[in-house]
């Protein structure tokens, strides 16, 4: 079913439009980083299941080294994929009449062209990803893992880092992703029924619409006399959305944590210049300026948390109860921790524990 909502192919036009260029480099480099990468993704694999000890099936998610505007259209379909379901609850509440107008005047290709922004703003600040929402092959996993070439090449030159190193350091944070996802298949599952409830509990009345606009305004306000972070995010949920937020984010911050703490376990002998990477890299996520305010606003210093609350919490499970203790998080729904357990992870070792020693 096609969206009224976003007109993805403007956003990608658009995107493609505002995006900047890559840096410069020759031809000859340009393929050596590609296959590099390629490289660094294959030889990462094996080491994240060593780290983790979980283990993949021989299938699993592809792994597609990009360019910025590849980048972009992967994202277009992913947002397209996970917004789907709002898309086709709005466009029956246009079909039976109820506030079709109002939603009309907005414009598809107005939204198109407010996402394309938002995607040429991130296009050159993204080192890799992965996409737990594509669709797999019948009988494989689903995801894939996006490296971006241009990225990895100008924050390495930026950085002044060894050129192999950072490669296969970048690398082996987007593998644990994608060792996660194919190792854990329920977590595919469990964050589209989380984005499922938002979208069930997001009124698409127009008065409402107004209401959560004026209340938006407000909450502006109010964190800019205060002091207070606010993101976009926060601005567009209902007391319930937020507290299915609240469970994303903290599988988020596990799922980002663990990835910083696999990347940075593997130790000298693998990666030489671990150390100076990890400084350097640390230092370059403190965006100042302009820059800084437009990461709030999308969240991005959030997802900053996320890196550091969910490495707490890795590093505390995994020095309490080792490794095989911690992979206990990937049992199942029940056992993910919650937002109060990111934040003290002694409460999630004392509740599985003792829960599995009881049982």
């Amino acid at each position: 079913m096609s969206t009224a909502m976003v007109d993805w192919n403007v956003a990608v036009k658009t995107a493609r439009k505002l995006v900047k260029p890559g840096p410069e480099i020759s031809m000859e480099g340009a393929l050596s980083a590609v296959s590099e990468l390629r490289d660094a993704a294959q030889r990462a694999e094996s080491y994240v299941q060593d780290v983790t000890g979980l283990t993949v099936p021989s299938a699993t998610a592809p792994v597609l080294v990009v360019d910025r505007p590849g980048w972009i259209q992967a994202n277009a379909d992913a947002f397209r994929v996970v917004m789907e379901p709002l898309a086709v609850k709005a466009n029956e509440k246009i079909a039976a009449g109820r506030g079709g107008a109002q939603m009309q005047a907005v414009g598809s290709r107005v939204s198109g062209a407010e996402v394309g922004a938002l995607l040429s703003y991130l296009a050159p600040k993204i080192l890799g990803q992965f996409d737990p929402f594509y669709p797999g092959a019948p009988g494989e996993p689903g995801g894939r893992l996006l490296l971006v070439a241009p990225n990895v090449v100008m924050v390495e030159r930026e950085l002044k880092l060894d050129t192999a190193d950072f490669r296969l350091w970048v690398c082996l944070h987007e593998e644990t992703h994608r060792v996660q996802f194919t190792a854990v298949p329920w977590l595919r599952e469990y964050l589209n029924e989380q984005v499922n409830e938002i979208v069930e509990g997001t009124d698409l009345d127009p008065g409402a619409l107004l209401d959560m606009i004026k209340n938006a305004v407000g909450q502006v306000g109010d964190a800019v006399r205060n002091g207070r972070d606010l993101s976009i995010v926060d601005l567009v949920q209902t007391p319930a959305q937020r507290a299915t937020v609240e469970r994303i984010t903290a599988v988020m911050s596990l799922l980002e944590g663990h990835a910083d703490v696999v990347m940075d376990s593997v130790g000298p002998d693998v990666v030489p210049s671990v150390e100076t990477i990890r400084k350097r890299f640390n230092v370059r996520r403190q965006s100042q300026g302009l820059d800084r305010i437009v990461r709030k606003l999308l969240g991005l210093d959030a997802k900053m948390r996320q890196y550091r609350d969910g490495a707490k919490f890795c590093n505390h499970v995994i020095d309490a109860v080792g490794m095989d203790g911690f992979n206990r998080v990937w049992i199942g729904p029940k056992t993910l921790p919650t937002p109060a357990e990111i934040a003290d992870p002694q409460l999630w070792v004392d509740r599985v524990h003792h829960d599995t020693q009881q049982s």
